[in-house]
């Protein structure tokens, strides 16, 4: 990768860049190991006096396929979570706990991962898993800025039995997202939940709000272990400022509040390219990962008054050439060659120079064949800017047939 000389920052603008790139997230949220050896002394005892009225109030108790009376390692992470929604008080954890056993055997939650309840239409676009972050956590995405068309508002959530369906809907999608998780100690125990603000229809949703809040937080306790709000409108920060000093510190520890503009940069923190949907700057398309895990991308920084050329190598006469790029952001300038080996031979112009706009929504993808050996030259020239740009790209290289 070859680098040009880049232009001299102001002070302002570095510290106007700094300002942008900053998370609304807590550094003191750690997450839970469930590892019985790492409690307190007043924590262990409160598992163990969990235990100890589960096994008498009730013995069989199931829950997620875990028995939670018998020794099985998996209970200790359910009934920590439960401790922890409770501040380790035994008595209110075993009340919440009941009542959500309750709640499951009612709702029939055991079985609705398999049902067929009708809202193809909303599956990877209103709340869906995809892939998963950094640290192996399965990531799920939510968005309903959809429902601002009140047609389909009035199809989905037109009257009581229609928001039922609904909410049973998304608690399969929460129940898939479980499957995913290891429910062991030490191991992935809760998923990254990542949601779109835009176009949010809040008042509209308010009753949908009000029914699938409490919902989760009374069934699914410490499920989630970052919540990442993109796209974030003005009200929020009001609204957020209203709710505040209602929330625990470990609830708003694990907050992420992204406003327009920061998305991609935010989300590359957590989830890598290749993993992301591109509507937020990624690679990745619905159905690409059902055949395993992607090809990793290459990540990189542009400073701002720099050229970047990415040099692919070692390309054989016949064999055709895949890649894709993307810069958060854009605004740059991005094009690529094709430099044969062989002296005497020319240069190819593959795409040429073009800026592309911060209105780009999806990532570059180009295809070459070569006629001869050679290497590729894709560049980005962000010599116009004096901002730092946050870029990903990969590349496969089908060798030609014999």
């Amino acid at each position: 990768m070859e680098k040009s000389q880049p232009t001299k920052k102001s002070l302002i603008g570095s510290l106007m860049e700094a300002a942008s790139t900053t998370l609304g997230r807590s550094s003191s949220f750690k997450e839970d190991s469930y590892l019985t050896s790492h409690l307190k002394t007043g924590e262990l005892k409160a598992l163990i006096d969990l235990k100890k009225r589960l096994s008498s109030s009730f013995p069989s108790a199931t829950m997620w396929g875990i028995p939670l009376v018998g020794g099985d390692e998996r209970a200790d992470v359910v009934l920590q979570k439960f401790l922890r929604a409770r501040d380790f008080s035994a008595s209110l954890a075993h009340a919440m706990l009941l009542r959500c056993l309750e709640w499951r055997a009612e709702f029939a939650a055991d079985g609705v991962v398999e049902e067929k309840l009708g809202f193809e239409e909303l599956e990877g676009v209103v709340a869906y898993m995809h892939g998963w972050d950094r640290a192996g956590h399965p990531v799920c995405y939510n968005g309903y800025g959809v429902f601002k068309d009140r047609e389909k508002y009035d199809r989905v959530f037109g009257d009581g039995e229609k928001l039922k369906r609904f909410l049973r809907w998304r608690v399969q999608v929460m129940e898939r997202g479980l499957r995913l998780l290891q429910l062991k100690p030490g191991g992935i125990n809760s998923i990254i939940q990542v949601t779109d603000m835009k176009d949010f229809p809040r008042r509209e949703l308010r009753e949908l709000s009000n029914q699938i809040l409490p919902l989760f937080q009374n069934n699914y306790p410490e499920m989630v272990a970052i919540k990442v709000f993109i796209n974030v409108p003005w009200y929020f920060s009001m609204i957020y400022s209203m709710i505040s000093p209602f929330l625990t510190e470990r609830t708003k520890s694990k907050f992420v509040i992204v406003r327009n503009g920061n998305v991609a940069e935010t989300l590359y923190k957590f989830i890598r390219p290749e993993l992301l949907p591109v509507q937020y700057g990624g690679f990745s398309r619905p159905g690409d990962l059902k055949n395993g895990p992607p090809k990793p991308a290459t990540e990189f920084t542009i400073k701002g008054g720099e050229k970047v050329n990415l040099e692919i190598d070692r390309i054989e006469a016949g064999a055709t050439i895949t890649w894709d790029i993307v810069v958060v952001g854009w605004e740059v300038y991005y094009s690529a060659e094709f430099v044969p080996s062989a002296k005497g031979s020319f240069k190819v112009t593959v795409e040429k120079a073009r800026r592309i706009s911060p209105a780009a929504e999806a990532p570059v993808h180009s295809v070459f064949t070569s006629r001869e050996d050679g290497k590729m030259v894709l560049s980005v020239d962000n010599t116009c800017s004096r901002r730092r740009k946050v870029a990903a790209y990969r590349y496969f290289i089908r060798k030609p047939s014999i």
